[in-house]
């Protein structure tokens, strides 16, 4: 009876010995997978690495078949050591070496948790997990921080564009705007004016779009709608342009008679007309004149301080010719000019030889006649 006691004894004892290796063994496993970020949160079109830690903790060498299970469907993932892809490692006791996992969430995807494997094949698996943390799109978007931009109509509006090709394909996008007619828009990209833009997959890129109202545009708010488009997606934006008013000067006579004649050295006044054709007040209208040399051009006033719109103001040009004019037609040109806009003039001034010279020209020929005369009637006989 004892024998039997001493040999159930011997055989619990073998039992419970086998127990405690094995739930050592499978506290202490021969290899181990290792990285400090097991579920993290990342948007759509996100590109995730992973360092991977693979350790051996036996006393002998390892040669370890590395593979991902459960990655889910239309995700994709490599498995490098370096600028290595691996399937195989292997690993001296007690060692360890570094692998790296790249994972790329699709645009494309669902929010809401994923979960995949990285394995030790026949020895440790890794567990990770992934949060999309909002829906994913397969779309573009076309957008600008200042949508809106006023000022008069001879103003150049420049708004600053970012188109995203978010899908998981290279697009060509053609750039388009419906704009009023008589309105010029440009697109702009990298510098250089373009109709269309080529773009990875999941890639920005900045367009300027250049906006150019007609001159004689009236005040108000205009929306454009610009878009790029490719046969499968498309994106567009408005864009806002408040025009406050326009600018215009015309500038010409009481009659509209831009010609005048005059004698040479002698000055002539002409009256003339400064019309504020625009919506806006105008403000030191400037006049000047472009004139033949030596001739001189002053005005009463010098400038305008200011004009109202629709409003017109007289000035007094006074034209002096010079006193070796000789008779014929000359060119002198008047303008209006202001910051905003300006007017010119064309003046064809017809040039007189005076009465004074005129005689003396006389005089001069009957001299000279006189003493032909003189010399033919004491010379002539001889």
């Amino acid at each position: 009876m004892s024998i039997r006691k001493h040999l159930l004894g011997l055989l619990l004892s073998s039992v419970l010995g086998i127990i405690s290796f094995g739930l050592h063994a499978a506290d202490n496993p021969d290899v181990t997978l290792y990285t400090p970020y097991t579920q993290i949160s990342v948007p759509p079109g996100q590109s995730i690495n992973y360092s991977v830690d693979v350790i051996n903790n036996s006393k002998v060498m390892k040669n370890l078949a590395i593979a991902v299970a459960g990655m889910p469907g239309g995700w994709t993932y490599s498995l490098k050591s370096g600028s290595w892809n691996v399937k195989k490692i292997s690993i001296l006791p007690n060692e360890r070496k570094k692998i790296s996992l790249n994972v790329q969430v699709p645009l494309k995807v669902n929010k809401g948790n994923y979960h995949f494997d990285v394995r030790a094949v026949g020895e440790s698996q890794l567990p990770l997990a992934v949060t999309v943390s909002k829906q994913g799109t397969f779309e573009t978007e076309f957008t600008t921080d200042q949508p809106n931009m006023e000022g008069h109509s001879n103003s150049s509006f420049t708004f600053k564009g970012v188109l995203k090709n978010a899908t998981d394909e290279k697009q060509v996008y053609s750039l388009q705007a419906h704009a009023p007619r008589g309105w010029d828009v440009t697109f702009k990209a990298s510098y250089k004016q373009v109709a269309s833009v080529s773009m990875d997959e999941n890639s920005t890129k900045n367009i300027t779009i250049s906006i150019k109202p007609p001159s004689e545009i009236e005040a108000g708010t205009y929306k454009i709608p610009v878009r790029a488009a490719t046969a499968s997606t498309s994106a567009k934006m408005v864009l806002e342009v408040v025009i406050t008013g326009s600018y215009g000067v015309n500038l010409s006579t009481p009659t509209g008679l831009l010609s005048t004649a005059i004698t040479a050295g002698d000055e002539k006044k002409v009256d003339l007309v400064v019309r504020n054709t625009g919506s806006s007040e105008l403000d030191n209208v400037k006049l000047s004149a472009s004139k033949p040399v030596d001739w001189e051009v002053t005005f009463d006033p010098k400038k305008i301080d200011k004009l109202d719109a629709g409003k017109s103001e007289e000035v007094t040009a006074t034209i002096k010719a010079s006193k070796k004019a000789i008779a014929g037609d000359y060119m002198t040109t008047i303008t209006a000019k202001t910051p905003e806009a300006s007017s010119k003039a064309e003046f064809r001034v017809s040039v007189k030889t005076s009465m004074v010279m005129g005689w003396i020209g006389i005089f001069i020929i009957l001299a000279a006649l006189g003493v032909v005369i003189f010399l033919f009637r004491k010379y002539g006989r001889r």
